[in-house]
Parts: C-alpha cells; structure tokens; sequence
C-alpha cells in the first residue's frame, strides 16, 4: 500500500489502550494525530512520528476517521464537545466499555453533529493490538466500515462488523465480558488454597488452562440448548452443580478461604432446582437470569 493511500487517523485517549491503538497506526504508515486531556502521554507517540493536537477541535479536523478511546462513552462525549462542530461528516468510532445505553448515546449526539458513527471494542490487551488474531468488532453505520475496514484492520487481523446498530459491540462486549470476573476469582480462589498448602500457583496454571480448553469445547453445546430451549438432555445437570455447592464450603473452611462469592451462584442453582430445571442441563441456568428473583 503506497504512502497516499493510507487514511489519516486521528486518536483521542491516550491511555495504555489509546497509546497501543495510536502506535499501530504509526507503524502501518498512517498519518496519526493524538489528543490527550494530559498532553506529556502524547510524547513518546510523537517521537515515534505521530501529531500532537493541542485541542479535540484540531485533532478532529486533521483526519477523516477518529478514533476515541476514553474510559467512558460519558468522558468521549465531554472530550469531543469543544470539537462538535468540527465532526460534521467525519466518520467517529469509539473504542471504548460501556454499556449499550452509553453507546447508543454517544451515537446519537455523534449523528447530532453530522458525524458519521461506529462503535466498537477491542477484545484484548493493549499488547495485543496489531495482532492478526486480535478480536475488534464493530456496530454501526456499514459505510464507515466498509470505506476505512482496511485501517481498522491495522488494529487486528480478526475485525468483525455485527450489525446497523450503533450498541452492538456494546452489547457483545458485555455479553462476552461476564464471565471474565468469575473465572478470575475462581483461578484466585485456587491460587489461595495452594498457597494454604504451601504450594505454587505457577504449579496450576497448565491445568487451568486445560479446564479452560474444556469450558471452550462446551459452550457450542451451551448455546445450542439455549438458542432451541432445549435443555433435556444434559451433560451436566443443574442438580449435579448443587451438588459441589458442599464441597466449595467444605474447602472454604479447611483452606480457610473467603467462599461467600459463590453464595448467589449457589442460590441461582438452588432457584432453578425449585423451579424445575433439576435434571436438566446447566445452560437451564440462563431461563433463571431472563427471571431474576424478586428483590427482597
């Protein structure tokens, strides 16, 4: 790809995610202009070749396609502010978490100005970023991804476009995120019980992996009895996982470790026995989380 090919970017938010997201457009050859509220993270970029923006508004103007990447879709709206008027046809894409509510906002104030809007996430570490097997997804207007598809892939090699609404990746980002924190609180879990027994962590890690592996092998499974409604014939019953409710106490007390995080998991088990759902396969959990227990 020759030099007057390559889209100018602009990327505002310069975090570890922003910075990563800034640098791989710098190495691909793309004009890249930053922005950040504290301007000395924009130093090392710009050594590396990138432009430094004094204001959102000049950042915006210098490129057709700006990437924002703040924490929140609350602080990219107050970051662009200043430059809203100078977002009139250009195409905006945040790479940023939030809820679809938040996205669905951003857009709309992003469609307000003119601007052209595409939301979406980076599933991964900044280390990551540039990756051919780097997810990125995006929901949104099809013809911001379709005319800058090319850039974005400089992101990562995996870009995906999921639909017309501006909160799918929102939504997706979500969907898939849930089971980042009980994973990780599992895996510390263990961690602590080895150490209970003098043991190394580093000892587990090739066995969590593999359970992991495991996990991935079943949730096609998982998805099929949930998508059809379907939960009769179980690998793994509800009945079975409330079963090991004991056995997760049992080791709380000889290790002693801090179990109370998996008393809801254990009550949701616990509903969905007094519901029905007993003998049947634990994906019937998900009929229990479209119906949440009333609030006491």
């Amino acid at each position: 790809m020759t030099g007057h090919h390559r889209t100018p970017v602009t990327v505002v938010g310069l975090g570890s995610m922003g910075s990563a997201l800034a640098e791989a457009f710098i190495d691909a050859g793309h004009r890249t202009t930053v922005w950040n509220r504290t301007a000395s993270k924009a130093v090392p970029l710009v050594s590396k070749g990138a432009v430094h923006a004094r204001t959102t508004a000049e950042a915006v103007a210098a490129s057709p396609l700006v990437i924002a990447c703040l924490t929140t879709y609350e602080s990219t709206i107050e970051a662009l502010e200043p430059a809203a008027a100078t977002l009139k046809g250009r195409a905006l894409v945040s790479l940023n978490s939030g809820s679809p509510a938040g996205a669905r906002q951003l857009g709309d104030w992003a469609l307000g100005h003119g601007a052209r809007y595409l939301g979406g996430a980076v599933k991964n570490v900044p280390s990551a970023v540039g990756a051919e097997d780097t997810l990125l997804y995006y929901g949104g207007d099809r013809a911001v991804f379709d005319e800058f598809a090319g850039t974005l892939r400089v992101l990562g090699g995996d870009t995906v476009y999921l639909g017309a609404d501006a909160d799918l990746a929102a939504l997706y980002e979500m969907a898939v995120g849930g089971t980042l924190l009980p994973a990780l609180v599992g895996f510390f879990q263990g961690a602590a019980a080895l150490q209970a027994r003098g043991l190394e962590v580093a000892s587990m890690v090739r066995f969590s992996t593999k359970w992991f592996e495991m996990i991935n092998s079943v949730l096609p499974v998982f998805a099929d009895e949930i998508d059809r409604g379907d939960y009769s014939e179980p690998a793994s019953s509800v009945r079975l996982f409330l079963a090991g409710a004991a056995h997760d106490e049992e080791l709380g007390r000889e290790a002693n470790l801090d179990t109370e995080w998996h008393r809801p998991f254990h009550d949701l088990l616990k509903r969905a026995v007094e519901a029905g759902y007993g003998d049947q396969s634990i994906s019937a959990l998900t009929e229990m989380l479209r119906n949440p227990a009333p609030t006491p």
